[in-house]
């Protein structure tokens, strides 16, 4: 086993889990590639819901940092903040996302919400964690390796403001109320390279998203 990828075996087990559950769902869309593990789900989020977490964000919004690059290098230029988790109308939205993947609540990070702004944008990146990076030691102690990410598009964005999966070629625009889950993970459990992915820059209007990520084991 790669000392590199120390949660390798559970990584593997918990991916075969959730891609077994999604492909049975009626209501997720594998998108058709090999590469990455990528589904969608199409009225996930109701306007009502969408609208009030929208107000939620912007309660909450500051400037988005990253585990090792501050706002100010330009690479994440977005406006974010972690969601009352305590919040009961959180809460079910956060049990919808579990039950979609079937993985235990404890299990995920706190919602996060994200505003982008015209111009704002969060360059090329991986969800999963660099186990060579300093901060790993620290997210090893809280949970482990980052398994999969849910993320939710809140509103209709004017121009621009797309989901780039670069290695695969797929432009996804935002749509209100749809859900985006993926693997960060090879069915091996081994961090997938193929899943760097981006925001791209808003050109007209305002984006919206929650994401949601989950670790290997419990959270925190």
């Amino acid at each position: 086993m790669p000392t590199q990828h120390p949660d390798i075996a559970a990584l593997a087990r918990l991916g075969g889990s959730v891609r077994q559950r999604l492909d049975a769902d009626p209501s997720a869309f594998k998108v058709p590639t090999d590469q990455i593990e990528l589904y969608g789900v199409a009225n996930f989020l109701s306007e009502a819901e969408c609208d009030r977490l929208i107000a939620i964000i912007d309660a909450v919004a500051q400037p988005s940092e990253l585990f090792t690059t501050p706002y100010s290098k330009g690479h994440r230029t977005s406006y974010s903040g972690n969601v009352d988790s305590s919040d009961p109308f959180v809460r079910m939205i956060e049990r919808r996302i579990d039950d979609l993947l079937g993985i235990p609540h404890e299990f995920g990070e706190t919602v996060q919400g994200q505003r982008y702004q015209v111009g704002q944008e969060f360059r090329a990146h991986n969800d999963y964690f660099h186990t060579g990076e300093a901060y790993w030691p620290e997210q090893s102690r809280r949970g482990g390796q980052r398994s999969w990410t849910a993320m939710a598009y809140l509103n209709a964005v004017e121009e621009g403001g797309s989901t780039l999966f670069n290695k695969i070629g797929l432009d996804i625009p935002p749509q209100p109320g749809t859900l985006i889950v993926w693997n960060n993970m090879l069915p091996n459990g081994a961090p997938n390279p193929d899943t760097i992915h981006a925001g791209t820059p808003v050109v007209r209007g305002t984006k919206y998203i929650v994401t949601k990520w989950y670790r290997t084991r419990k959270w925190g």
